[in-house]
């Protein structure tokens, strides 16, 4: 039978084992260990690792400080008509800051987004049902609220929590009462049905807009079509009309051309004519005349007609006789 002798080390062994594994904590990536000691929070924050505490007198708590979403589920919310409404989830992104870890659980302890963020939420969505109607809510403002939450939250965070930064908000669309939701079914399909009739009516005077621009693009082009053929008329016409009065002015010039140069042939004779005529000159051309008229006769008679005949004698042969015609023989 074992004594308390033998098992003493054994029991000091076990509780050594014990104390060393309370000792021992580990810290996550993107988290912070902050301690307390006999309910008071020490000065001393960790990073991640491997870290040594005194067992059964200290504690710690892992603060995350990278980028975590909060949800806050079924948010009941009554706007100013009385009816009430719940948002089913609201999503909050937000960042802690290691340098800000230590202040904001010392005021907020390690659960500080309970404070900072679960109950803002609530209150910030109630103040924001509390003044406006359901329609306002559920439909018209609806895409604001993620927004407004945002800068609410933040801005209460700027002075209470610096270093706790809000990336956005998410807000699903709210839980209404069946009556009224089945209402709002009803006249979303009324709209729709509406939003579609005036779609159609935009198609149509779209299509007829179309053609009317078809109709004019056609008219126009033809009428350029014709004002193109007309000018090409118009310009082969200016052509022909350009290559005629050439072609005119070329035969006027030969043509001055000729008569001016019969003109001058005439003018140049005439003035040569008049030089010629002078009583030397025309005693020439009569005596060229007379050579040129000068015939020979042979047989035993002379014709009487010319002056100046001579005869040998009756029966006898003459010779030749010279007579000069000063008239012009036909």
């Amino acid at each position: 039978m074992a004594t308390l002798k033998d098992i003493l080390p054994i029991i000091l062994v076990l509780v050594a084992g014990l104390a060393m594994h309370s000792s021992f904590h580990k810290i996550e990536e993107g988290h912070v260990g902050v301690y307390y000691r006999g309910g008071a929070l020490l000065s001393s924050i960790s990073g991640p690792g491997y870290h040594l505490m005194i067992p059964l007198v200290t504690n710690f708590r892992s603060v995350q400080t990278t980028m975590q979403t909060d949800q806050i589920k079924n948010v009941p919310c009554g706007t100013s008509g009385g009816v009430m409404i719940y948002f089913d989830r609201v999503e909050v992104v937000n960042i802690l800051q290691a340098g800000a870890a230590y202040a904001i659980v010392k005021n907020y302890t390690a659960d500080y987004d309970k404070t900072l963020i679960y109950n803002k939420i609530h209150h910030e969505l109630n103040q924001f049902c509390s003044v406006h109607t359901l329609q306002e809510v559920y439909i018209d403002l609806f895409d604001q609220i993620d927004e407004n939450l945002k800068k609410a939250l933040q801005q209460d965070l700027y002075m209470l929590a610096p270093g706790l930064i809000v990336q956005a908000v998410r807000v699903t669309k709210p839980k209404i009462p069946e009556t009224i939701r089945r209402n709002y079914e009803e006249m979303e399909q009324e709209k729709t049905k509406l939003l579609i009739a005036v779609q159609r009516q935009k198609v149509v005077e779209k299509e007829a807009e179309t053609e009317r621009k078809r109709s004019i693009i056609e008219a126009q082009t033809q009428q350029q079509v014709a004002n193109i053929t007309w000018t090409q008329n118009i310009e082969q016409k200016e052509a022909q009309r350009t290559i005629s009065e050439i072609e005119d002015k070329a035969h006027l010039a030969k043509e001055k051309a000729k008569t001016d140069a019969e003109y001058y042939k005439t003018m140049k004779e005439a003035e040569a004519n008049k030089l010629k005529f002078t009583k030397e000159y025309l005693e020439y051309v009569r005596v060229q005349a007379i050579a040129s008229n000068t015939k020979m006769y042979f047989g035993d008679s002379i014709p009487t007609m010319f002056a100046g005949s001579t005869m040998t004698g009756a029966g006898t042969t003459a010779a030749s006789t010279v007579s000069t015609d000063q008239s012009e023989e036909k």
